[in-house]
């Protein structure tokens, strides 16, 4: 966690160095044209002191890069939320990081989300739902509020039958024969995933074994074009600057258009299901 907040700091440094450069400043000039001392800039730029959205005004409005200034503000409200271990999310159980997922869900217009791995939150049954919170709870060594868990989770799904959100779901086809919980509870979710995919506001895609998707990527879920969630294994990435959600965006509609749909999709769930 220190480390990475400190190299994010470094990389934001270095990219007001480069601005600075650019412009043909020199420190010293741009501090003396900010009225700064010397040292102030410096510090920006070797990552030892973060700006404020003042300073960083500042600097765009003296080096000609008043265009780049809202990627910048994104970056720099980005650098100490953009990475945060899990058993500090997760320190007084699941429920709160659920509640975090409500909200953003609550506010997106558009959510687009990737999975390769596991049925996404959003359409998991409530059981499914507790086999995955359960094997959390015991890996992470956090509080037991899997009920709570489970419960929040379900709320969000709310939002598949309110309001005018929209929803773009891709899974990979592994989704569907990794067993979560049991048999019974796989074939649950699996009907429930049928269920899902008749209702207006879902475009549902699966990506069949055989396609290899086009690059490696991990689960992630878009809100709109403001926020980027990607869970690692340590840790919860929280993206919001926009030319990092752009790259997301375009992963997406690459991971998308090797997805199948429709009918295609329904054939892939219901081989998963079995005979019966």
């Amino acid at each position: 966690m220190t480390d990475s907040v400190h190299e994010a700091r470094e990389a934001f440094g270095l990219r007001l160095r480069e601005i600075r450069r650019h412009s043909g400043l020199t420190a010293r000039q741009l501090a003396s044209l900010a009225g700064w001392h010397e040292s102030k800039v410096s510090r920006f730029e070797r990552g030892t002191r973060s700006p404020s959205e003042a300073d960083l005004r500042v600097i765009c409005e003296h080096t000609g890069a008043a265009d780049q200034l809202p990627d910048l503000i994104a970056t720099l409200n980005n650098v100490d939320a953009a990475y945060v271990e899990w058993r500090r999310i997760l320190s007084t159980g699941t429920k709160r990081r659920q509640h975090v997922s409500v909200k953003l869900a609550e506010t997106a217009t558009l959510t687009r989300i990737y999975q390769p791995t596991i049925v996404p939150g959003i359409l998991q049954t409530a059981e499914y739902a507790e086999a995955i919170l359960r094997d959390v709870i015991k890996f992470e060594r956090i509080p037991n509020d899997v009920e709570d868990g489970v419960a929040k989770r379900l709320e969000r799904q709310q939002f598949l039958y309110r309001g005018k959100r929209r929803f773009r779901i891709v899974i990979a086809e592994q989704v569907l024969s990794t067993t979560v919980g049991s048999d019974d509870v796989m074939a649950g979710q699996l009907d429930r995933l049928l269920a899902v995919m008749g209702l207006p506001r879902v475009a549902f895609g699966i990506i069949p074994a055989q396609r290899l998707p086009p690059l490696t990527a991990p689960n992630f879920i878009m809100f709109d074009d403001r926020v980027v969630m990607v869970e690692g294994i340590s840790a919860e990435q929280t993206i919001t600057r926009p030319s990092e959600i752009a790259v997301y965006s375009r992963a997406f509609e690459i991971l998308a258009a090797q997805s199948v749909t429709g009918d295609a999709a329904r054939t892939l769930i219901r081989k998963a299901l079995g005979p019966g």
